[in-house]
């Protein structure tokens, strides 16, 4: 009787045994981002695999630093959780999306995650970055393929995504909905 074969291991396993680390390792980020005790120079590879029930050589495995590990989380918790209105308007459509950002940036869970991630550095911001970036350009794009002229893409991103990221990192105001509208005006004044 021929012995039992084993499945191949080219066969992905979706729920498998890659996909509870990854989440368990997420999580753990973001208890440790949320527990107020933890300062971001205290957010490391041993911290967070204690945290998550792993070992640690199989984070650093995975995700090689902290910076790339928290990219991958930004990229997990930024991918399309911002829905892109279109009202028909450019402006409507920029004051619901900046209103949107402004109630987002003020959830403390989010929060810390940007604020880590900008005191890490590295590819972390890009992530961010990247997902808000092509969010205002497929708002200007439809404007545009309505014929209506729209401003420059790094002009609305001086005019809305800057400011509402510096208010929300680095003061202690956090970005109201409605102050977040206001900034629309200075980029598409009347």
């Amino acid at each position: 009787m021929p012995a039992p074969t084993s499945p191949t291991r080219t066969e992905s396993r979706p729920g498998g045994r890659s996909a509870r680390v990854r989440a368990a390792v997420h999580q753990a980020v973001k208890d440790l981002l949320a527990d107020e005790a933890t300062e971001t120079n205290e957010l490391t590879i041993p911290v967070i695999a204690a945290r998550a029930g792993v070992h640690a050589t199989t984070v650093y495995r995975r995700w090689g630093s902290v910076s790339d590990l928290l990219a991958d989380v930004a990229t997990s918790r930024f991918s399309g959780d911002i829905v892109v209105p279109d009202t028909g308007s450019l402006r409507e459509d920029l004051e619901r999306y900046a209103a949107d950002l402004a109630r987002d940036l003020s959830d403390p869970d989010t929060l810390a995650l940007v604020r880590a991630i900008v005191g890490t550095g590295g590819d972390a911001a890009g992530v961010c970055r990247r997902e808000r970036q092509q969010q205002l350009e497929a708002m200007l794009e439809r404007e545009q393929a309505r014929g209506n002229p729209t401003p420059a893409t790094e002009r609305a991103i001086d005019a809305l995504l800057a400011p509402l990221y510096y208010r929300a990192v680095f003061t202690d105001q956090a970005p109201t909905p409605e102050w977040a509208r206001t900034l629309v005006s200075h980029l598409l004044p009347d």
